[in-house]
């Protein structure tokens, strides 16, 4: 069983930063690509940072120059670090990660239970 626990959301004024976590434990054998979603009310999930197990990174063109994505593969944890948030960043932010759980288990996504992050003067 794997589970992906977020942490670090809230509250911050326009302008601010933010560094959401998340932490990947249970039976794993690799972690592959890791990557943060999110979800606006009224609107559909989408992709916000991906990065694979060996660095490279992809970004949503609305938060390109802002948003940082890192991991650390010791910890099993990805980070999103959010710079010069803006109120249409305001949403639920999941983490994802591509994960075989054995060396002979097949890739399986997983997903974490959501962070909220609001963006409010």
């Amino acid at each position: 069983q794997v589970q992906l626990v977020e942490s670090g959301g809230g509250l911050v004024q326009p302008g601010g930063s933010l560094r959401v976590s998340c932490a990947a434990s249970g039976t794993i054998f690799r972690i592959y690509a890791m990557g943060w979603y999110r979800q606006a009310p009224g609107k559909q999930r989408e992709l916000v940072a991906t990065i694979t197990s060996g660095g490279g990174t992809n970004y949503a063109d609305s938060v390109k120059g802002r948003f940082t994505i890192s991991r650390n593969n010791a910890k099993n944890t990805v980070y999103l670090q959010m710079n010069s948030l803006k109120p249409e960043d305001t949403a639920v932010y999941y983490c994802n990660a591509e994960i075989r759980g054995s060396s002979t288990s097949l890739l399986y996504p997983y997903w974490g239970q959501g962070t909220q992050v609001t963006v409010s003067s």
